[in-house]
């Protein structure tokens, strides 16, 4: 049988498109085997099953045979070119300006994503600096404040117009073309930032029970591009007000957020957590500066093409609206190309030192878990495989090792907040 011809037109680091010309025996080959597919399982009428004749059966699935046809040839060819042009894709390719002539030959452009060559000049020998912040009593107390906040309760505030730091029930109606909106309610703590704050300031000149109708003006910082600046009018009724009151700093209140005798060891166990807060802060940082020179060391760019493709799917994560996407791709843009040079790199590190976690280092990572969580080993893999999450966890432990790697040489400098 004749081959398929192949050849590559166009290349860059990222990304290749082949022209592929599919020869009419092998079309016909495709074609003949659809063909037997659905006179075997066809059920005409005045036709015993699998004996309807070959004519019939093409014209009645004329439609899918084609697609049929399509399908296979398309599916050997890109066996095909991985096969010829040892492509490494990261993605399925795309057809473009597909040609089935009447002579029978099928022509057509397939565009796929390939993931880059890196040969990386150096990965050791960098200076890198670890700036430890000391945790203040200040630091200290702003963590306890939050735990009040969050045991804290709200006390109804009557005849008494809201301040901020209070909990108002509202109803909210927006107008348009002199049409009143219908009411929809809301909570919010005012002065956190829920809402815009024209609306703030309106709740906060009226008593519980009051309505107010006015208009208020999106700020020009507005997450909503397309609300920024504009004016809306508004119906506003506060139904209630809360304040806020904190439980008292004292050993009840150590006792009952933790296994804490008292204040004094509350106080030592946050300023404990804080001190491992910013210890893993100091190391993530270390760990950026690292991947930084790896990048700017070994030339690392970032390709067109698998930008575009991290930005499609933050896009589509985040829900972007279509008018949206320009300028949310203008803006994503640099965050996009960083995070693929840093992708690229230790993906290169990676394969160039056998560095992906294996099997047995899986395995003992999940048993060294399961005895923290007092759990059989076997039950947490189970968990973690149908969570699909042991490929998280394996990603995990690769970085770990990579950065433990590369860290190992180059040298790193403990600087004094």
């Amino acid at each position: 049988m004749t081959d398929i011809t192949i050849n590559k037109t166009k290349e860059d680091a990222a990304s290749a498109s082949l022209q592929v010309t599919v020869p009419v025996d092998r079309v016909k080959a495709a074609e003949d085997k659809a063909v037997r597919y659905y006179a075997k399982r066809a059920r005409l009428p005045g036709f015993r099953p699998g004996k309807a004749p070959e004519a019939v059966i093409r014209k009645r699935f004329e439609e899918a045979i084609r697609q049929n046809v399509l399908e296979e040839v398309i599916r050997e060819s890109w066996e095909a070119a991985q096969s010829t042009h040892g492509l490494k894709p990261v993605a399925q390719p795309h057809i473009h300006n597909l040609k089935f002539d009447d002579a029978g030959a099928i022509e057509f452009e397939l565009h796929v994503e390939v993931k880059p060559t890196i040969a990386l000049g150096r990965v050791g020998g960098f200076t890198l600096k670890r700036k430890l912040p000391t945790v203040s009593d200040a630091d200290v107390t702003e963590r306890l404040r939050a735990l009040q906040e969050q045991k804290a309760r709200w006390l109804p505030v009557e005849g008494e117009k809201p301040a901020p730091g209070n909990m108002v029930r509202v109803e909210v109606a927006t107008s348009s073309d002199e049409e009143p909106g219908t009411a929809q309610p809301y909570s919010l703590v005012l002065g956190s930032g829920q809402t815009i704050p024209d609306l703030e300031e309106r709740i906060m000149g009226m008593l519980p029970g009051e309505t107010s109708e006015g208009e208020v003006k999106f700020p020009e910082d507005h997450a909503d591009e397309s609300r920024r600046g504009q004016t809306r009018k508004v119906r506003v009724s506060l139904l209630e007000v809360k304040r806020q009151e904190l439980p008292a700093l004292d050993d009840d209140f150590a006792r009952e957020v933790g296994e804490f005798e008292n204040l004094a060891a509350l106080r030592a166990g946050v300023k404990t957590d804080l001190e491992k807060d910013a210890e893993r802060e100091a190391d993530a940082r270390v760990r950026e500066q690292l991947v930084e020179q790896l990048v700017a060391a070994n030339n690392i760019t970032a390709p067109a093409s698998l930008v575009e493709r991290v930005i499609r799917g933050y896009a589509q994560a985040y829900e972007i609206p279509e008018p949206q996407l320009p300028n949310f791709a203008g803006e994503f843009r640099p965050v996009a190309e960083a995070q693929v040079r840093r992708e690229l790199v230790l993906e290169a590190v990676i394969d160039a030192n056998n560095l992906k976690a294996s099997e047995s280092e899986l395995d003992e990572r999940i048993a060294t878990m399961a005895q923290a969580r007092q759990v059989p080993a076997g039950q947490l893999y189970a968990t973690l495989q149908k969570s699909n999450r042991l490929g998280e966890l394996q990603r995990a432990l690769t970085e770990e090792k990579t950065f433990k790697f590369l860290l190992e040489q180059s040298t790193v400098e403990e600087v004094t907040a």
